[in-house]
C-alpha cells in the first residue's frame, strides 16, 4: 500500500530528471499549481509523467488528482478508493483494466510513509522509505479522464502496488512499484497492451535498493506539511533495504 508519499523536487527539475515537458494544464481545477510537498495524501494534485494521445508522442510533466476515476464513474468521489492498485488484479478490475492496458504514467516521488506495527503493542511507528542515492523514484501509474456534466475534464493517477519484498515486508506486506529508467520508454506507450508484456515492464521479484528511517507521528495529519516530517526520530538508528536496482 501507497497512502502517503513525498515531492520535495521542484517542478521543473523533475521535468529535466525524466526528459519531460513541464505543463500544468491538465491540473484539476482547484489546484494551485505544483509544489514541494511532504505530505501528499489522496485527492490531492500531484506530478505525473505521460504520453497521452494528444502528446503526440511527447513526454510531458503534468499535474493530475491522486485517485483513479474511471470514466464511466457518476461521481468522482469513487477515487477516493482507488488511490492503489494491485498489480495482481489490475489488468482485470474493471476500474484499473482500460488503464492498464494503454493509459499507463509514472508518478516522480522523493520517498513515501509506511506505518510499521511494533511488536507487542497496539502502537505503530511511521517510516519514511526513500532511495539511498537521492535518486527520484517513478512510481508505476494508471491514468484516466472523467468529464462531469458539463463537459469538464478532470484527469486523475493510482499507484500500482505489489507484494513488499526482502525487509520491506518487516515494514509492510504492500509497497509501491517503480519503473527503471530504460523501461520508461515502454511502459509509456500505449501500443503496449498485452497484460503479461506490461507486467514483465515491471520487476516484481527483486527487494530495491531503498532505506527506511522512522520519523515522527505529525505525517499522520495530513494538515502538516514540511521538510520536518521526514526528519528522523532521535535516538533510532536507520535500517537500510537492500537489494535490486528498480530505482528510476
Amino acid at each position: 500500500m501507497c497512502g502517503r508519499y513525498v515531492v520535495a523536487t521542484p517542478f521543473q527539475q523533475l521535468a529535466l530528471d525524466f526528459g519531460a515537458l513541464a505543463e500544468l494544464g491538465f491540473a484539476p481545477p482547484d489546484a494551485p499549481g505544483h509544489a514541494p510537498d511532504y505530505n501528499i495524501a489522496p485527492t490531492k494534485p500531484v506530478p505525473v509523467v505521460w504520453q497521452r494521445a494528444q502528446d503526440e508522442g511527447e513526454r510531458r510533466l503534468s499535474v493530475a488528482r491522486w485517485g483513479l476515476i474511471p470514466s464511466w464513474a457518476k461521481d468522482p468521489g469513487v477515487g477516493v478508493r482507488a488511490f492503489n492498485a494491485r498489480i495482481e488484479t489490475a489488468a482485470e478490475k474493471p476500474t484499473f483494466r482500460g488503464a492498464f492496458a494503454k493509459r499507463r504514467c509514472v508518478l516522480p516521488a522523493d520517498g513515501y510513509y509506511e506505518w510499521k506495527k511494533d511488536a507487542g503493542s497496539k502502537s505503530k511507528q511511521p517510516m519514511y522509505i526513500h532511495p539511498r542515492d537521492g535518486a527520484p523514484l517513478a512510481f508505476a501509474g494508471l491514468y484516466e479522464r472523467w468529464t462531469d456534466v458539463e463537459g469538464r475534464e478532470l484527469w486523475s493517477v493510482s499507484i500500482l502496488t505489489g507484494p513488499a519484498l526482502g525487509p520491506l515486508a518487516e515494514i509492510h506486506d504492500r509497497m509501491p512499484l517503480t519503473v527503471s529508467r530504460e523501461l520508461l520508454e515502454p511502459w509509456l506507450d500505449q501500443d503496449v497492451r498485452e497484460p503479461d508484456q506490461v507486467r514483465s515492464l515491471l520487476d516484481l521479484e527483486h527487494a530495491p535498493a531503498w532505506a527506511a528511517r522512522p520519523v515522527g507521528p505529525g505525517v499522520g495529519n495530513v494538515r502538516n506539511n514540511g521538510p520536518e516530517l521526514i526528519a528522523e526520530v532521535t535516538g533510532n538508528t536507520t535500517p537500510e533495504i537492500t537489494g535490486g536496482d528498480t530505482l528510476f
